[in-house]
Order: C-alpha cells, then structure tokens, then sequence
C-alpha cells in the first residue's frame, strides 16, 4: 500500500463517520418531529424489532410493538407536545453506535391551558445497529427523569395494570 493509498483510506474513514452521526442525528430528529406530530408509524419505524425503552419511572419496555403502545398511551392526553434533545453527543464504531443527550420536554394538558405546561427533563442513553439495509435503528434507549414542573394531566409514569 503506498502513502497515498493509506491517506486515502484515512479520509474515507474520517468521512464515513461524519456521515454515520449525522444520519444517527437525522433519525433523532426526524423521530422525535415525528413523535410530537403523534406519527406513531414514522417515529417507531426508527426503533428495532427487539428494542428496549428503559425509563425510570417505567422500567423496562421490551420489544418495537410493547414500546410504541406504552409510549403511545401515555402521551395520548397531551393536545401538543415538544420534545428537545440537547447536548447530544454520538460516537461510532463500525456498525454500533451510542449517543448521550439530554431530553426536555414541554406538553400542553388542557387546550384551554397552554399558558401553564407541563415539563420534564433528564438524560437521554442511546445504543443504535446499523441493519441489514445500511439504516440506523435504535435499539435501546434509556431515560432518565430528573426533575418536573407544572400539573400533569395524569399519571403517565404508573406501572402497567395486568
């Protein structure tokens, strides 16, 4: 191999992981638009089939299906909703990927009240698998919840009954 050649092969995998996080970010992005527009089909479309959704006060949500339903259910009552990832950090190593963040989000629980929303905020753990068609999915996701103001409209964080 000659210099050029390994010059080469140095930028190429200097760009590949640009693209890498960046298409990581896309999928954060785009899914969680799609979350606050309650697109349930694009937004579980960025999670894999044996993902798992651990959040405190909730545990652990196995399963694309189980993840969408729970998260579906509980943000059933918000009439609008913004969630915000801040200082989002990614790192890839071949086909696996992590990322680091902080979530906060905003929902209106009573249309007549959006003057006084609901919020909560903590931090965001991701683990992503490149699948077998190059796309980043998410597999695991794990949040924390540090700290909440305003009224709640329910008990979103209840354990599931059953």
């Amino acid at each position: 191999m000659t210099e050029q050649d390994g010059g080469r092969r140095a930028l190429e995998a200097r760009l590949r992981q640009l693209e890498d996080r960046e298409a990581l970010r896309g999928l954060l992005m785009r899914g969680w638009r799609a979350l606050d527009r309650k697109d349930w089909d694009s937004w579980i479309a960025h999670w894999a089939e044996d993902a798992v959704l651990d959040f405190g006060p909730w545990g652990e949500t196995r399963g694309r299906r189980a993840i969408r339903e729970r998260v579906e259910a509980a943000e059933a009552a918000y009439p609008a909703m913004q969630h915000h990832i801040l200082n989002l950090h990614l790192e890839v190593e071949g086909d696996r990927a992590t990322g680091t963040g902080y979530m906060w989000f905003v929902a209106v629980t009573e249309p007549e009240r959006a003057d006084s929303p609901y919020a909560m905020g903590g931090p965001y753990d991701w683990e992503f698998r490149r699948g077998a068609d190059g796309r980043w999915l998410m597999t695991r996701q794990r949040l924390g919840l540090w700290w909440t103001t305003g009224e709640d409209a329910g008990d979103r964080f209840a354990a599931p009954r059953g």
